[in-house]
């Protein structure tokens, strides 16, 4: 299917609604899997509590169309104010909770690297604000521009200042002990994102992961810049569902990760896959080796997938606090901290580890009677994690 700039808009205004629409049905919870809660410390109303209405907000995108030739961002703002004494939308203790993270003993000396485009110059302040609120402590935090210095920041740009928020403070949700380097790359065409992705693994990173899409294309970035031996790459696969991929998710080195939605199902936590998620067969990419099924001829997307609607996000550039904030990109970096958690990403190749069978069973299977085989699908591909020894 063919897609035109002007029409992302409109496709993801349909997707949204059509997440929206399934909403209610996923807190019967047919088919999911799900866990018991456990108690929270934080001192925020739970996301359950939250008006069944205003968790169905209508979303907007962050970022503004992207224009040809640059990269998409993926960030969606569905609400700008909490119900609740400060904030609304899921917390890293039910993240946590829900995907059995030990993130409270497990991730130091991991370095998690985000590559984003433009700056956000409140981005410190921001991460600090969220982990304080949830007990997450100090984050070991730096930013950096695509050349790697800690100074001559890119152009400030508030749609992509959401998305580098959501981007770090979903690395702490899952991994708070992990090192969290930041690449802003000087905006959003393919030659700054890839200085910002080489200057990641001249950092020193083993984990990048990027929360932004090419739609239709697998040529706006070159894939060698996501093809470094010993480093795990990561990327959202976009908000428009599926068949709308593009680069880099859909790159063969790539972990591609789709959306879910979690709920409240009486006393236990539901996830579902989520309408908007990406993901899909992508013939002009050849399948890697580790890919054997016969229903996709080329690189089958996603690999595997996370929560990715109504996260709680602070943000101070251009907006007042607390909201919150939907989209495959917060489960890209959330699934980059369970890789920090495990601590085995050097010896990882992009979504490999998540079609061995040995570890498919520590995957929550989300695909709900829709598999194409197995229990995979395009929207969720093996499922979210039910700890980290799939990672």
């Amino acid at each position: 299917m063919t897609r035109t700039a002007g029409s992302k808009s409109l496709w993801i205004a349909l997707y949204l609604a059509l997440a929206a629409s399934t909403g209610a049905a996923l807190a019967a919870c047919g088919g999911s899997s799900e866990i018991a809660p456990q108690a929270m410390p934080q001192s925020v109303s739970p996301a359950h509590a939250m008006a069944q209405w205003q968790r169905m907000r209508a979303a907007q995108p962050a970022c503004p169309d992207a224009r040809p030739g640059e990269a998409q961002c993926l960030a969606l703002i569905q609400s700008r104010s909490g119900i609740g004494p400060t904030v609304a939308g899921w917390t890293p203790s039910v993240i946590q909770t829900r995907y059995k993270l030990p993130s409270t003993t497990k991730g130091t000396g991991q370095i998690v690297a985000i590559v984003d485009a433009f700056d956000n110059p409140n981005v410190a302040s921001d991460l600090a604000a969220y982990r304080s609120e949830f007990g997450l402590g100090t984050a070991n935090f730096s930013k950096y521009n695509q050349l790697g210095q800690q100074k001559n920041y890119p152009k400030g740009n508030s749609g992509w200042g959401v998305e580098i928020d959501l981007d770090v403070e979903m690395v702490s949700a899952s991994c708070p002990l992990c090192t969290i380097y930041l690449i802003e790359a000087n905006g959003a065409y393919g030659s700054d994102l890839e200085a910002a992705e080489a200057e990641a693994v001249t950092l020193g990173a083993h984990i990048v992961t990027n929360s932004w899409i090419c739609y239709g294309s697998v040529s706006c970035v070159g894939q060698s810049f996501f093809d470094t031996p010993g480093v795990e790459y990561l990327a959202a696969a976009g908000d428009s569902g599926q068949g709308q991929e593009g680069a880099p998710m859909a790159f063969a080195t790539v972990a591609s990760i789709g959306g879910t939605q979690i709920t409240q199902c009486g006393s236990s936590y539901c996830e579902n896959p989520w309408s908007g998620s990406g993901g899909g067969c992508v013939t002009s990419i050849k399948k890697p080796r580790w890919q054997h099924d016969t229903v996709c001829a080329g690189r089958a997307t996603n690999d595997a997938a996370a929560v990715s609607w109504d996260l709680a996000v602070y943000d101070s550039y251009g907006y007042s606090g607390w909201f919150t904030v939907g989209g495959t990109s917060a489960a890209s970096p959330l699934l980059a901290g369970v890789f920090g958690l495990a601590g085995n990403a050097t010896e990882q190749v992009g979504g490999r580890t998540f079609w061995l069978r040995k570890h498919r069973r520590h995957l929550y299977d989300l695909c709900d009677g829709s598999c194409l085989f197995s229990s995979y699908s395009y929207g969720t591909g093996w499922g979210s994690p039910d700890g980290i020894r799939a990672f």
